[in-house]
């Protein structure tokens, strides 16, 4: 299909008013200025689950300690989840936690704070 000759210089005008009307307009997702660079944080941890008994070990390769928690929810509605005390994992350290339920265990994970 071929526009009549008439309609290039319109599309031509409005294409322009498109594309510089984009470039000149502030992006909200944009912020002037350096941005900081995301400091990196939080150790890694790998939480084995056996029978009644949750362990889970914590390695933080990071220069910022990371205070981590582990969390159990127990299977039997009656049996109490517990959380573990906040432990601190210190620059290349590595930390143990451990928990456990009466019964069997229903799911383990483990959360960070700075």
């Amino acid at each position: 299909m071929r526009l009549p000759r008439r309609f290039a210089p319109f599309l031509v005008a409005v294409s322009l008013v498109v594309t510089l009307s984009y470039e000149a307009m502030p992006h909200a997702r944009v912020k002037a200025g350096k941005t900081p660079d995301p400091q990196p944080f939080g150790a890694e941890c790998r939480v084995r689950v056996t029978g009644s008994e949750a362990v889970a070990y914590c390695h933080n390769p990071y220069p910022e300690t990371d205070h981590v928690r582990l969390h159990i929810e127990c299977d039997p509605w009656w049996d109490i989840d517990t959380d573990t005390a906040p432990v601190d994992a210190g620059p290349a350290m590595t930390v143990r936690l451990s928990g456990r339920c009466w019964d069997k265990v229903r799911s383990a994970w483990v959360s960070h704070q700075r």
